[in-house]
């Protein structure tokens, strides 16, 4: 039998080795990744929450997973295990499919619509100071995105499709009156389209209360709960700030919106 000292010193390296181990542990995180160009606002996002799961001191090799674009879809997908976290407008439905961290990513911004148009048809908004006088023309949005339900229930004309770069095409050929996008996507979506005939709508807008949330797999709830926390560190410290005035504060100075000079449509949101 081992004298007393080398039992002792024995258990102490393998209880050493054991932590060891488990400080280098890191953690798969599958994130649906969508397959269309990739804008800022997609960057910002995997940046926010590299930094957010450092924060939190949760070690994780974050590894995006290319899925189908119908954002439902995704959502239902975070429960296959195959995917882990997914970021979203916020919904009743979808916060009952997955955890929702409800800090709002894009700080209200998302909810705030610019109307893309074809240059040809800027003229059919001069005017427009209503949601009835607003009804009268064409939209489009996805068959699935919760805004297409928001803006049905104000009373706006929608027309619902699930191809993402149609929905851009219509709009700039005329088939389409307006696209609404958020002041967050505009200017990128704007870029990447840039031989399209579209612009926006100067000194209009619509906007309405909703949150973007980063949403977990409900099989990993340690993991909402390192988000979580954060992104709650980054913004006490003003890392959260700093990180999105980076990727947004300069687009969102340069949208056509004057003071005193633009009209706003609220429209009211009974699925927030």
């Amino acid at each position: 039998m081992l004298p007393l000292k080398y039992l002792i010193n024995v258990v102490s390296l393998f209880v050493c080795s054991a932590l060891a181990s488990e400080v280098n542990i890191v953690n798969i995180v599958n994130i649906a990744q969508e397959q269309r160009v990739q804008y800022a606002r997609d960057d910002y996002l995997n940046e926010l929450l590299e930094k957010a799961l450092v924060s939190a001191q949760y070690p994780a090799e974050i590894n995006p997973v290319l899925i189908h674009p119908h954002q439902q879809r995704t959502l239902i997908a975070l429960d296959t295990k195959n995917l882990d976290l997914y970021w979203s407008m916020s919904s009743p439905e979808r916060e009952s499919l997955a955890i929702a961290i409800k800090i709002p990513l894009f700080k209200g911004y998302i909810g705030k619509r610019a109307l893309l148009t074809s240059k040809n048809s800027v003229a059919r908004f001069k005017g427009i100071t209503s949601l009835e006088q607003l009804g009268k023309l064409s939209a489009v949005q996805g068959h699935d995105w919760p805004d297409t339900k928001i803006m049905a229930f104000n009373g706006l004309h929608i027309r619902p499709l699930a191809n993402y770069q149609a929905m851009f095409a219509l709009t700039s050929a005329g088939r389409i009156d307006y696209f609404p996008r958020s002041f967050i996507e505009v200017n990128s979506e704007l870029l990447a389209n840039k031989q399209s005939n579209l612009v926006i709508v100067p000194n209009l807008y619509i906007s309405y209360p909703t949150g973007f949330y980063y949403f977990v797999s409900n099989s990993k709830p340690e993991l909402a709960v390192a988000v979580e926390k954060g992104l709650k560190i980054m913004q006490k410290n003003g890392e959260f700030d700093t990180l999105f005035d980076e990727y947004f504060a300069k687009d969102l100075n340069t949208l056509p919106y004057e003071k005193g000079k633009t009209v706003e449509l609220k429209l009211d949101n009974p699925y927030f």
